[in-house]
């Protein structure tokens, strides 16, 4: 599968997660996608609850599915989409600053840079990002003396 078929299915997934996104209050659904180095892809979608502060991001969800399999050092790629229900906005939809340092994490427990995709519902706009780009001078893993985790 070439680099641009393989963005496509993993933004296709995320898109396919938006739509089981539980988003009452806001109404606005996020799907994300992880691809793992042996090309599996893992998704997650947002989670609202009443009390607002116990919702969960959708890049979150994803990210935790892959720490629940025991393969987050395995991360190589992620790709979002979002936007308000019942909408035809297209506006392309980046992580929040919470998203972010758990995609830092990621990256750097997985010891290699991670490909980010944000795109708009349709998939007609796609913004490929860094981690570098997302979260400049970040904190994580190394900063604490922690190395990347090793295959055994």
């Amino acid at each position: 599968m070439s680099d641009d078929s393989e963005t496509q299915a993993l933004i296709a997934a995320a898109r396919a997660a938006m739509a089981h996104a539980h988003a009452p209050y806001s109404r606005f659904t996020v799907g994300a996608a992880v691809r793992l180095t042996d090309g599996s892809i893992v998704t997650g979608c947002n989670f609202e609850n009443a009390s607002y502060g116990l919702s969960l991001c959708a890049e979150t969800v994803a990210l935790a599915t892959v720490n629940a399999q025991g393969r987050f050092a395995d991360v190589a790629a992620i790709a979002v989409v979002g936007g308000a229900m019942d909408s035809a906005d297209e506006a392309l939809v980046t992580p929040c600053g919470r998203c972010r340092q758990v995609m830092n994490e990621a990256e750097q427990m997985a010891g290699r840079p991670l490909a980010i995709h944000c795109a708009t519902p349709s998939g007609d706009r796609v913004l490929a990002l860094s981690l570098a780009d997302l979260l400049p001078h970040a904190f994580g893993p190394a900063d604490l003396g922690i190395a990347p985790a090793k295959k055994s």
